[in-house]
């Protein structure tokens, strides 16, 4: 009797075990920017995240078509611009909505998004590292909504295979080395726009 009910516990908890094991593993990215050393513009920038930002995410899917992966992001690149922007304007101002930049006494709105994220893993590319491709589209608003600008800007980070890391950390690093590579990028580009170059050259 008592050997018949294990089987039975044994044999409700192999399905549940299955689906845990082909459950998508999540990775949130958490990495650490550094503040470009430029020099500021004497402007305020508002700052504007929309929703798909904040939360945005990216799935791999395996070669059945099943969740594989799910790698949230949208704090980290918050946090990356957060680095980044304070270092190359003079005050920067974060806006909870589009509306609210008429009555914060800014010079442009910040809209950043993101277009296309891409994952390489090794168990596919059998290349020795992790990589990742983001390609993301900036735009420069007037505080009424008025166009000023809007680019295209692309990242590229990789980290190598190692005996002790997992697929999880090799993820984490790869993205956090392409938004190293986005920071360094857009503060060094930013002027050279030819709309933002021109209408930085007629705000001061």
């Amino acid at each position: 009797m008592i050997r018949a009910t294990q089987m039975k516990i044994l044999a409700l908890m192999i399905p549940a075990l299955l689906l845990s094991a082909c459950g998508v593993s999540s990775v949130v990215v958490e990495g650490s920017y550094p503040s470009p050393n430029i020099r500021r513009i004497p402007l305020t920038l508002g700052v504007y995240y929309d929703d798909e930002l904040k939360n945005y995410s990216y799935i791999e899917y395996t070669e059945t078509g099943q969740e594989e992966y799910k790698v949230d992001s949208g704090l980290t690149h918050m946090q990356l611009f957060g680095s980044v922007l304070p270092a190359m304007f003079e005050n920067v101002v974060v806006l909870d909505d589009l509306s609210e930049a008429a009555s914060a006494d800014v010079d442009a709105v910040f809209a950043p998004s993101i277009e296309e994220f891409q994952l390489a893993l090794p168990q596919k590319t059998r290349l020795d590292a992790y990589e990742v491709w983001v390609k993301y589209n900036m735009r420069l608003l007037t505080p009424d909504g008025g166009y000023i600008a809007d680019w295209v800007v692309t990242s590229y980070g990789k980290t190598p295979t190692e005996s002790l890391r997992s697929v999880e950390s090799g993820i984490n690093d790869a993205t956090v080395g392409a938004l190293r590579d986005l920071a360094s990028n857009f503060s060094l580009s930013f002027g050279s726009v030819p709309e933002v170059s021109e209408w930085l050259a007629a705000r001061q």
